[in-house]
């Protein structure tokens, strides 16, 4: 008995629709947004009418496309894609990688990592060797995930006081966007670390304003909260997916034994 599986949409009219229906609009809501027909929006998704460079920038603009799929909408209607598409180690990322270099250097002793939008780690500073300091060798193996690190029972929960809970809201905000960006690689990613979850959420009352974690190091017990930080307006589709996690210290003690780790070496 065969299975019918809905086709992958290859025109432009027909990832039109697919993102106004992955964005929950009708075709009058959309038109109503863009200023245009609803009339004229059927006509693009039905390839009644062949909709110009502008307009499709104009549409993928108003459906909040990720820059990958506002090329890929480009380049079905048989125009050139508007972002470059380089490898982050390529010769044309080359002043950007520097600069972001740089930049992990200037947080030590704090420790940071840059991750691509897979979470895999593509860079970081001394520090950060911290973090992965005693946990279990096979998550070590490339690429090194840190949203599998945060909540493997063998990573940061194996030498510190982060539990998988303590990842539940960043998986959570993770899932809604690979939803809404139809991802199905991060899609895959969160299936599995959710696995590590607790089936319930915490009840108790929070006691700080941010999830900090205890690290231990050779300097004794640092405390630790992150930040995670995105480029502000990317023209590139992997610098689009970069993100840049810091881990700060919570308390004076904290940064102190920090400052003695890197000048102890």
């Amino acid at each position: 008995m065969a299975v019918q599986t809905e086709r992958e949409p290859q025109t432009a009219g027909e990832l039109i629709r697919f993102w106004r229906n992955q964005r929950r609009l009708t075709q009058m809501e959309l038109a109503l947004d863009a200023n245009l027909s609803a009339k004229h929006v059927s006509f693009v998704e039905t390839g009644r009418s062949r909709p110009s460079r502008q307009l499709l920038v104009h549409l993928a603009q108003h459906l909040d496309l990720p820059i990958a799929e506002r090329n890929r909408l480009l380049l079905a209607g048989g125009f050139a894609p508007p972002y470059l598409e380089q490898p982050y180690d390529g010769e044309l990322m080359q002043p950007l990688r520097e600069s972001l270099s740089r930049l992990l250097e200037a947080y030590e002793p704090n420790p940071a990592l840059i991750v691509d939008g897979l979470w895999n780690v593509i860079e970081s500073n001394r520090a950060a060797a911290l973090l992965w300091d005693g946990v279990d060798p096979e998550l070590l193996e490339p690429p090194v995930n840190l949203l599998r690190l945060g909540v493997h029972p063998g990573g940061l929960p194996r030498i510190s006081s982060m539990t998988a809970a303590c990842n539940a809201p960043l998986i959570h905000r993770l899932k809604r966007r690979s939803r809404e960006d139809a991802d199905p690689a991060l899609a895959e990613l969160i299936e599995e670390v959710e696995s590590y979850l607790p089936g319930e959420p915490p009840t108790s009352p929070a006691t700080q304003p941010v999830v900090s974690l205890e690290l231990q190091t050779p300097a004794g017990p640092v405390e630790l909260f992150t930040v995670i930080a995105t480029l502000g307006a990317p023209l590139e589709v992997t610098a689009a997916n970069l993100a840049i996690e810091t881990f700060l210290p919570m308390n004076a003690e904290s940064a102190a034994r920090l400052a003695r780790l890197r000048d102890g070496g």
